[in-house]
């Protein structure tokens, strides 16, 4: 089995990299393979909507994704973590999320079975403030992203008022929660 992690975070190994890294350990311990990609160290560009990939279900723009691409549909379990920018993800995870509409393509427009097996994905959300509807916008987001790679949103993990780098460290129950929904995923 094997798990991706997306960490969507601009600041390497900060609250959301620590819960994304406590949740692939989970992961492994079930027996999965995991990999992890940091969004600031893969150069993905924004969607130019040329409609390109409307044509062949291929991105006319050429970087990272060509290679993202192929990960996104090989896993079996996709985890997005992020930060919360006003009450959405960071522009760098942004452009990955709007990228998978070569995807979105081949499977509403050209009618192409996209990966051929039942997957599962998560996401794991930080924010700053302790709004009730601070995950709202994100978890429409990650519905249609999850649906247009062909994955089921199964869960989430969503932490109020964790703003100083290595905050969630202090929280009492997080880091094992991020664990146990790795393995989580995986047997379930």
């Amino acid at each position: 089995m094997k798990v991706l992690g997306i960490m969507g975070s601009p600041r390497i190994h900060g609250n959301t990299d620590l819960l994304l890294d406590q949740t692939l350990k989970g992961a492994q311990e079930a027996g999965a393979d995991t990999e992890k990609i940091k969004i600031t160290k893969v150069e993905v560009k924004p969607c130019l909507e040329d409609y390109g990939c409307a044509i062949m279900g291929i991105c006319t723009i050429r970087d990272d994704m060509d290679v993202i691409y192929e990960k996104l549909l090989l896993a079996d379990i996709i985890i997005v973590a992020s930060p919360m920018f006003f009450y959405s993800v960071p522009a760098q995870l942004k452009s990955l999320i709007d990228r998978a509409q070569a995807i979105w393509a081949r499977k509403y427009l050209l009618k192409q079975d996209v990966s051929g097996k039942k997957r599962k994905g998560a996401f794991i959300g930080v924010g700053a403030t302790k709004g009730k509807n601070l995950f709202d916008g994100v978890m429409l987001t990650m519905k249609y992203f999850y649906d247009a790679i062909d994955v089921e949103y199964t869960d989430n993990l969503l932490f109020r008022q964790i703003d100083q780098k290595g905050e969630i460290k202090d929280h009492p129950t997080a880091l094992a929660d991020a664990f146990e929904l790795g393995k989580k995923l995986v047997q379930s």
